[in-house]
């Protein structure tokens, strides 16, 4: 059964009081909540698959992926699978190239979890960020669905940014300043904030 983050309740009240937009938002959207998967190996090459294409796209060679594996995200999987079954799947040379070296780093354990949980958002985001293939925003919808961090505002996602332009009725994209002013008006809670935008302008899910 999925869970509510521990965070989640309390975020929604302090927020709602702070912001009247987001206030609207939660209100129509009162049964969703972000659900965090405790599989970090998963939700990596999860990260990968969405990687500059649309939800809609990513979801479609993610559900191909998962029958090449047959259903088990697991890095021994990945690493067995050759290169020209990966790409029939619908991935690029170079993800493939970036799921596999992922593989390596979680089998030979060179990427440790257990270090990991103990960072802060920013050391973790740098950590992430070591494996190849994993930038800024990789690491972040790293930190917010299989970390669970509270505080996550991913400035560079596509979906936030056009939520922000939407909902606050200024510009596309938003300037440096809104952006600093809407983080600073969600500070402590950011990773709420950015999932109300997403379900603002998408009705399914974003899992990672």
């Amino acid at each position: 059964m999925k869970r509510f983050p521990v965070y989640w309740h309390k975020a929604k009240r302090i927020l709602s009081k702070r912001d009247p937009v987001l206030r609207g938002i939660i209100k129509k959207y009162k049964k969703g909540f972000l659900t965090t998967r405790n599989n970090p190996f998963f939700s990596l090459c999860r990260t990968i698959v969405g990687q500059q294409i649309s939800t809609k796209a990513a979801d479609s060679i993610w559900s191909k992926f998962e029958r090449k594996c047959k259903k088990s995200i697991i890095p021994n999987k990945v690493l067995k699978l050759s290169t020209r079954t990966l790409k029939s799947a619908g991935l690029s040379r170079q993800k493939v190239s970036y799921l596999k070296n992922i593989a390596k780093a979680f089998k030979n354990k060179s990427f440790d979890i257990r270090e990991l949980k103990k960072m802060n958002d920013e050391e973790a985001i740098n950590y992430v960020t070591k494996l190849k293939g994993l930038g800024v925003w990789s690491a972040e919808m790293f930190l917010m669905f299989n970390l669970n961090r509270p505080d996550i505002f991913p400035t560079k996602d596509i979906g936030l940014i056009r939520a922000i332009s939407k909902n606050y009725k200024t510009s596309y994209p938003p300037s440096k300043s809104f952006l600093n002013k809407i983080s600073n008006l969600h500070t402590g809670y950011r990773t709420v904030f950015t999932w109300y935008m997403w379900r603002s302008i998408d009705p399914n899910d974003v899992e990672y």
